[in-house]
């Protein structure tokens, strides 16, 4: 006997289409924009104290969309990312008073050292793994640290100046950093967003859900993994050199801090760990934080600690993670969704 269906009429067409977009990502892509047009002239009307203090909250904000980018995406947790930043720091200083080189200059080819001593490091820390890895950063951090402190040349324990900028009026030094850092900030974004939107960024999300299941369908685990250890590594290394040149003084103590990387895992946790848009809220909520309250001291950083403790129970993806599940809020969207239409 025919089966009843076998005559009924084929379904109506559809049309599918693959949707990357949010009105709020393109109502914030053009927010952004004219955000970057009015800072970009800030150096022309705004007070030397403002440019100093985003340049600080830049380098906090980089870092720490590097460290969301190895431990949020990658599910590498690392404490010892000060170590590039340190480098990079350091790394500048000998360009610029011992090689001649123009610091500014110097900020991007510290970077690139940074990475590239990364590569020897990761054939470390990539033996350890989970906790062990964590710890073991550290240790490789401070191993840096001892070293660079028994260095006489660049000021041992104590540290030294940064000279080569001796020659360079104050008002042009401190507008070149504050765009420097404002193009690096804009660079950080627009390259991680365009790499997790990449086929290597959904490699990277697969490798942080399951290394095994990962390697079971082709990723190459180590070579993904290493390539964005680099790449925090550079970004760490940025955002040491640059922070450097607006400080003007470096020390072992100051530049390979546990405190860097403390600092880093609070805003990505307050903001929302795995989500480009956290390590913005919580650099936001950090700056305010530290502006107004540091002169408490321990009780400043008590209520840090209460902050995030707070953040953890009742908010456990973190302000912008709520507020994407509750209102669905995205505006750096990296998911595909498949949308069907009539």
């Amino acid at each position: 006997m025919p089966s009843p269906l076998a005559d009924a009429p084929p379904a109506p067409g559809h049309r599918f289409e693959v949707v990357r977009g949010t009105r709020a990502s393109r109502a914030a892509l053009a927010v952004g924009v004219l955000l970057v047009a009015l800072a970009a002239t800030l150096p022309a009307w705004g007070e030397s104290s403002w440019m100093r203090d985003f340049v600080e909250i830049a380098c906090y904000f980089i870092f720490a969309m590097m460290w969301n980018l190895l431990a949020g995406y990658g599910g590498m947790v690392s404490i010892g990312q000060q170590a590039f930043f340190g480098l990079g720091g350091y790394v500048m200083l000998a360009l610029g008073n011992f090689a001649g080189v123009n610091p500014f200059v110097a900020v991007p080819i510290a970077a690139l050292a940074a990475a590239a001593i990364a590569v020897p490091v990761s054939w470390v820390a990539f033996r350890l793994q989970g906790g062990y890895f964590a710890i073991g950063t550290w240790v490789i951090a401070e191993v840096f640290r001892l070293s660079v402190a028994n260095i006489s040349a660049v000021g041992g324990g104590s540290g030294t100046s940064l000279t080569a900028l001796r020659g360079i009026e104050k008002a042009t030094r401190e507008s070149v950093t504050f765009w420097m850092a404002l193009a690096c900030v804009v660079a950080s974004i627009a390259l991680v967003y365009l790499f997790l939107r990449s086929k290597q960024g959904l490699a990277l999300l697969a490798i942080r859900d399951n290394e095994v299941a990962a390697e079971s369908q082709g990723i190459a685990v180590r070579r993904m993994k290493l390539a964005v250890y680099v790449v925090a590594a550079f970004g760490a290394g940025l955002a040491g050199a640059l922070y450097f040149v607006g400080n003007l003084r470096i020390s072992p103590d100051a530049a390979f801090s546990v405190n860097w990387t403390a600092f880093a895992i609070f805003m990505v946790v307050i903001g929302g760990i795995g989500r480009i848009e956290g390590p913005i809220v919580g650099a936001l909520i950090f700056f305010l934080l530290n502006k107004f309250l540091s002169d408490y001291g321990s009780w400043y950083l008590l209520g840090l600690g209460l902050l995030a403790i707070v953040t953890t129970i009742f908010f456990r993806q973190g302000l912008w993670g709520y507020a994407q599940q509750r209102w669905g809020w995205t505006l750096f969207p990296t998911a595909r969704t498949l949308r069907r239409e009539p």
